[in-house]
């Protein structure tokens, strides 16, 4: 008798950080039964995934969806619906929200108001602030919580730590992984008068990268007095990919698709505010060295920094214009035409999106196509050729700055334990994300 199972998956290659194989896969109750030879089970359902490649479910490290407070522009429900369109099985999303997720009882607040709404799995961070160490304790085994986040620098919501003794003593006050907006106040402050009304290539110049290596070389030097294992988010320079390429003992770091295919003052003479975001989109220097990073393999983790505002507040006269653009529906699209550019591989990108978040942040079996871990599956067809249009945005915000921008490779299906939510271009079945657990 063969043994009678839910699914399998059959004639694909799925796709390891290393290495490609042509195999069959089987998934049971949510998790996967077994990868290769399954020639002794039978399932009720078969997914015929030739010409596909399988990824463990990719993870976005980085969105934010502005909920609570800002619902207008995202909430958890069409963000999380954003993310599956776009291949992403979980998201980790941050705490500028208003209010801020700065206490425990704001945190499972909003863990609450999740459940059965988003179509993804997720994790929240817990924002800190100067004075709430005490809260920041009460985080380590929480269920939901991938981390601390600290601004450095203002961005978006009111969020800040800007002094570096402050940043110490939550270094040393927490065992969580603590992930930083790295922007020094005090020169964002002295650099003000850069700011040139009407003008958005004026924001890389007052937000230059100085406002940025300062930060980072403090962030670098705090880690390795604590012994702290700390995560630099949206690294936009040169210069801070020398430096913490030679401090990975404490550090990582993580770059967004949008610094890696974009550069200033191009991006700006095209697209004005939508293309500011902070830390800014800088010079082609730059993005020549983050592009020759991802080539190396020096970056640790892409996250898309999805930061949606409405096209009318976007549209408002710089500097009056928010910062930040979507992105979690188009990160895994752009790594993918990488791969079809030979830039990169599909091994790295299942490295940067899963292997490498899944063992830097400590995530609880997800991540990999290993017996016994959840049915979290991309499937990719790396010959489908596409434009990414404004009109297929699930974001409340209906916009993308990569619209018109022809992709060679796309993710065509996601399935989260097992079931299908995106397929063939649509959204399906109900949201079924769970909370995220870490070890």
């Amino acid at each position: 008798m063969r043994k009678k199972i839910d699914l399998i998956v059959k004639n694909g290659s799925y796709v390891t950080h290393k290495k490609t194989i042509k195999g069959d896969i089987a998934v049971h109750q949510g998790k996967i039964y077994r990868v290769g030879n399954i020639s002794d089970l039978k399932a009720s359902k078969t997914i015929d995934a030739r010409g596909l490649h399988i990824l463990p479910g990719a993870i976005d490290t980085q969105v934010h969806f502005r909920e609570p407070g800002n619902t207008d522009k995202e909430d958890l429900k069409s963000g999380s619906r954003a993310a599956v369109a776009g291949g992403i099985t979980t998201v980790f999303d941050m705490p500028n929200n208003n209010p801020s997720m700065s206490t425990k009882t704001l945190f499972r607040k909003k863990l609450n108001g999740a459940k059965n709404r988003m179509f993804c799995n997720y994790a929240f961070y817990f924002g800190a602030e100067k004075n709430n160490t005490t809260e920041i304790k009460k985080m380590e085994k929480e269920v939901g919580c991938c981390g601390i986040k600290v601004f450095v620098g203002v961005s978006t919501g009111t969020l800040i730590v800007s002094d570096y003794k402050d940043i110490k003593r939550i270094m040393k006050s927490t065992k969580k992984m603590i992930s930083f907006h790295s922007e020094d106040q005090y020169e964002l402050n002295k650099r003000e008068k850069f700011i040139k009304r009407g003008d958005p290539k004026s924001h890389p110049k007052w937000r230059n990268e100085s406002v940025c290596l300062i930060c980072t070389k403090n962030l670098v030097k705090l880690a390795n007095q604590t012994k702290k294992q700390i995560h630099i988010l949206h690294i936009t320079t040169a210069e801070e990919i020398e430096l913490l390429n030679k401090n990975k003992k404490y550090v990582s770091y993580e770059v967004t698709p949008q610094h890696l295919v974009l550069s200033s003052p191009t991006c700006y003479n095209k697209l004005g505010t939508l293309a500011q975001m902070n830390p800014p989109i800088r010079s082609l220097r730059h993005n020549k060295r983050l592009r020759q990073a991802l080539k190396n393999n020096e970056i640790d983790i892409v996250g898309s920094d999805h930061a949606p505002h409405k096209l009318s507040e976007k549209k408002l006269e710089y500097p009056d214009s928010p910062s930040g653009m979507p992105g979690v529906q188009t990160l895994l699209p752009i790594l993918l035409n990488e791969v079809s550019k030979k830039m990169i591989s599909i091994n790295n990108v299942v490295e940067l999106t899963s292997y490498n978040p899944i063992n830097r942040f400590k995530i609880k079996n997800k991540g990999l196509i290993k017996e016994g871990y959840d049915a979290d599956l991309t499937f990719v067809d790396m010959s489908k050729i596409k434009k990414i249009s404004n009109k297929e945005v699930q974001s409340k915000c209906g916009w993308t700055p990569f619209h018109g921008m022809k992709i060679k490779g796309w993710p065509v299906g996601t399935m989260i334990s097992g079931n299908k939510v995106f397929w063939n271009g649509k959204i399906i079945g109900k949201p079924s994300g769970k909370p995220l657990k870490f070890s």
